[in-house]
């Protein structure tokens, strides 16, 4: 483990700019893929809605059939009824049994036209539901083409990010352990408070990097001279000197390409 101890304010301030360099880059990256990864995971979760949708419906088509079935069936055993009853009426004995008969024989008739209407109703549930399937797939080809899209898209930046990125964090952790911890975890806490992720920062034209709030000229000499840690009073962030930041940006660019 790197020794911390007897470094000076000039040395823990180049350090702490290092380890913004390096964690800005990082951000970068993860900013080129953006929204990607989401995209490709709600894509996903869409896909596997539309698939799971047009599965019910199948399986609800399948029912719908076998109750079209059990009816046929049903009408058949009316029919065979029909013809039972039909038969029975040339031996009645009286016309009290005929017209017993003759009621059995009206109320299958009845159960036959009930059925053969419940079919036609199954058959029209069938057809919707074969519209709604067709339209789904179609849905569903779309957002999967979407999808394959989307992914060789983020393969893509992945394939060019992904080395640099893990080299990169490896750099943060082994600049983290030269810095002391009080500082690291100041660095952080700032970081996780700022918008864009930038702790330390450069005097740009009197004013703190991406601020609008002059900063004294007697603060801007005390920064320059590089005696202690100064903070902007607005925003908490880290200040260095121009010529600091430069120094360590031109040393840092040369560590970026050979990862």
């Amino acid at each position: 483990m790197a020794k911390k101890t007897e470094t000076t304010v000039e040395e823990k301030l180049r350090a702490l700019y290092d380890l913004q360099l390096i964690d800005s880059r990082v951000d970068e990256i993860r900013n080129v893929r953006g929204e990607l990864p989401l995209e490709v995971e709600d894509l996903e979760d869409e896909v596997l809605g539309l698939k799971t949708r047009v599965d019910k419906l199948k399986t609800d088509i399948e029912t719908v059939n076998y109750e079209i079935t059990a009816k046929k069936n049903m009408i058949e055993e009316c029919k065979a009824l029909i013809k039972k009853y039909t038969e029975q009426q040339k031996n009645v004995r009286n016309s009290r049994e005929f017209n017993s008969l003759t009621k059995e024989i009206e109320f299958q008739q009845l159960e036959i036209q009930l059925a053969e209407k419940n079919i036609k109703e199954f058959k029209a549930q069938i057809d919707q539901k074969k519209e709604v399937i067709s339209g789904t797939k179609e849905r569903l080809s779309e957002r999967e083409a979407h999808l394959k899209h989307k992914k060789g898209e983020l393969d893509a930046i992945l394939a060019e990010t992904e080395k640099e990125e893990k080299a990169l964090l490896k750099k943060s952790e082994e600049f983290e352990d030269k810095i002391e911890e009080r500082l690291v975890k100041a660095y952080k806490r700032i970081r996780t408070n700022v918008k864009n992720g930038l702790a330390i920062v450069p005097i740009e034209r009197g004013a703190s990097g991406g601020s609008f709030f002059t900063i004294p000229p007697q603060v801007q000499v005390e920064i320059a001279s590089r005696k202690k840690i100064i903070t902007d009073e607005h925003s908490g962030r880290i200040l260095v000197d121009p010529v600091l930041a430069e120094e360590e940006m031109e040393k840092m660019s040369k560590l970026f390409k050979k990862l």
